[in-house]
């Protein structure tokens, strides 16, 4: 074989094959392109798997003049947390009342009263004890004969010496007491200007308060007379001896 004409047909089947080539693209120029299957690898999307379009929204309704739209209650705020309710304070007990000093050395003016008398003597041994029992006594007439009290009971003292003394216990009364026994009697309590004292406690103590009773009078420079009178002004019979209060008056001459 010509060595040539092998050439030939070496370069010829190439050019025919590119002018094969050159005809069909222009064919494909001049048609749409065809579009491509999808291949087995990508899955098709199905129509769930595609995103929702949103939906359009509804134009809003013109407002009626004539019926305007309910107000809408506006939520009330929370109640604010209540303070703790703190107590009133007690009111404090009123103060006791202030006791005011007992008189000493009061002048004043005893008035007689109408009084049941019994005579009697002590010593000192044993004063307080016999005067409860000359109180009990002429108690006992009165209650016996339903009379009651005009005062409170007295004590007169009409003597004193170291060992002992004489005395009148009295009880003032309205009223005449019957069937007295021989050492009572009707009488009148002292009367006239005196001193007044006060005592509070017991009978035992009453030294105490008698010599009081005397520096005052030589303070004074009056001069009594030879009596003293004892008023019991909380019942002797019912109080405790520690308890008791007397006016001690000291008649003056």
């Amino acid at each position: 074989m010509d060595v040539a004409r092998c050439f030939r047909l070496a370069m010829a089947a190439p050019l025919a094959t590119a002018g094969i080539l050159i005809g069909i693209s222009g064919a494909l120029a001049q048609s749409p392109p065809a579009v491509p299957a999808p291949t087995a690898s990508e899955p098709t999307k199905s129509a769930a798997e595609e995103p929702a379009k949103p939906a359009a929204a509804a134009p809003a309704k013109p407002a009626d003049p004539a019926n305007p739209p309910a107000a809408t209650p506006a939520t009330p705020p929370p109640a604010a947390a209540e303070a703790p309710v703190t107590p009133a304070p007690a009111t404090p007990p009123p103060a006791a009342p202030v006791q005011t000093a007992d008189p000493f050395g009061e002048e004043i003016t005893l008035t007689g009263k109408s009084v049941v008398v019994l005579k009697g003597s002590a010593n000192w041994d044993s004063a307080f004890e016999t005067l409860i029992e000359s109180f009990k006594t002429l108690t006992a007439l009165l209650d016996k004969q339903a009379i009651k009290p005009a005062g409170n009971v007295m004590i007169v003292y009409t003597s004193t010496d170291d060992t002992g003394f004489t005395y009148q216990a009295e009880i003032p009364v309205e009223q005449e007491p019957k069937d007295l026994a021989k050492n009572m009697s009707l009488g009148k309590s002292p009367d006239g200007k005196a001193l007044k004292f006060v005592h509070r406690g017991s009978y035992d103590n009453m030294d105490n308060t008698y010599e009081a009773i005397t520096n005052h009078l030589d303070d004074k420079k009056l001069e009594a007379k030879d009596t003293f009178v004892e008023e019991y002004i909380t019942d002797p019979l019912k109080t405790a001896e520690d308890k008791l209060v007397i006016n001690v008056y000291v008649p003056l001459k």
